[in-house]
């Protein structure tokens, strides 16, 4: 799993130059790199931003972006930065298209849910694979996904032992990881070094919906450690 951060597109040329060895490779993309798109915004403008990350043909696709932001329709900002964002990715294998929790908790807030059926719609649509969600407020988000008609969604979520930046607390996480129907995804399951590895996974091993672990890693030795934690308890 990555940001879209520029330098990934090295790691997609290399994948693509070895197609033999990296066949059975995916990459989990999370969109938007923000960080991206606040500098450009603060050098460029909203416009010179637009201009300068939409991809395709440059004419059309302009004008699309200036009709959007003129007429405030942002379902089809979202299309143009989405495709400016996947380009990197042709030809790499991605089942999964997730949104960064920096704009899904935005969005929550904001009440624009529409946006998250415009972009299942469209990720579906365009790219053929599934959309996902990364958030700090996992029941607020999939109440929401389900109330525009979003169905057994895939959401990456801190889930720990102590409630490490889960928003409404433990109880309403496990409620819901035992009852709703969704594919969770846990990260941040060591609580920013609060809790050791066995102690974490084993945690998780409470809630057989969850599918997937996010986790980070320095060493080959702390993945292979972590990886066979999540065999024994997951």
């Amino acid at each position: 799993m990555c940001t879209t951060h520029d330098r990934i597109a090295n790691i997609c040329d290399h994948i693509r130059d070895n197609p033999n060895r990296y066949s059975n490779f995916n990459i989990y993309p999370c969109m938007p790199y923000a960080h991206k798109y606040a500098n450009a915004v603060t050098e460029l403008g909203i416009m010179g931003t637009v201009k300068q990350y939409v991809p395709g043909n440059i004419f059309g696709t302009f004008a699309k972006g200036g009709m959007a932001f003129l007429s405030k329709d942002f379902a089809k900002l979202m299309e143009i930065f989405i495709d400016a964002e996947m380009k990197m990715f042709k030809g790499v294998n991605t089942p999964v298209v997730f949104i960064q929790n920096v704009l899904v908790d935005m969005i929550l807030g904001l009440k624009m849910n529409d946006i998250f059926a415009e972009f299942d719609a469209y990720i579906r649509k365009k790219y053929n694979v599934e959309p996902g969600y990364i958030t700090m407020n996992m029941p607020a988000l999939l109440d929401t996904l389900n109330a525009v008609g979003i169905k057994n969604p895939i959401i990456c979520s801190s889930i720990n032992k102590i409630g490490f930046r889960m928003a409404g607390g433990n109880a309403i996480y496990e409620k819901y990881l035992l009852e709703k129907e969704f594919r969770p995804i846990a990260m941040q399951v060591l609580a920013a070094g609060a809790l050791r590895p066995k102690e974490a996974i084993e945690y998780l091993g409470k809630f057989k919906r969850i599918e997937s672990v996010l986790f980070g890693a320095s060493s080959k030795s702390h993945i292979r450690e972590t990886k066979e934690l999540i065999e024994q308890y997951l």
